[in-house]
């Protein structure tokens, strides 16, 4: 059997293509360990990489934070990922179905609060990004 994790929140530095690959392999062994379903974890790593990903492209440094987290009997995987990179000027805009500015096939941000039971992002301009988004474990 594989050891556990390190202690909860684990935290991985983004600048780079592979920092990516390591967040996504890290959310996935986390929501592995605490039981997700594989299509679950499928979910929370595609997230993870699509959040990631946007850090390279748009911030070129931010952080994918996880955390195991619990409410009214429930257990969930937390992500907050972070950048500070420009911000998104229109929110609204980038969270439209079908937006891309980096003519990607990716989820992007609509597809990934579609995919996360929980999706909330905040920006200011010159300031950043901070995404948090929840999955719950079912039952």
């Amino acid at each position: 059997m594989e050891a556990p994790l390190s202690p909860l929140p684990l935290t991985q530095t983004i600048r780079r293509d592979s920092d990516v690959i390591l967040a996504r392999q890290l959310g996935r062994k986390l929501a592995e360990q605490m039981g997700f379903s594989r299509p679950d974890q499928a979910l929370i790593a595609t997230a993870i990489s699509e959040l990631a990903r946007n850090i390279v492209v748009y911030a070129e440094y931010g952080t994918v934070e996880l955390t195991e987290i619990t409410h009214r009997q429930k257990v969930g995987l937390q992500l907050v990922v972070w950048d500070r990179g420009p911000g998104i000027a229109d929110l609204q805009t980038a969270l439209a179905d079908g937006f891309s500015t980096g003519n990607s096939l990716g989820l992007g941000l609509p597809g990934t609060r579609r995919i996360m039971d929980e999706f909330d992002i905040q920006s200011v301009a010159g300031e950043g990004v901070t995404v948090t988004a929840i999955k719950w474990k079912h039952r």
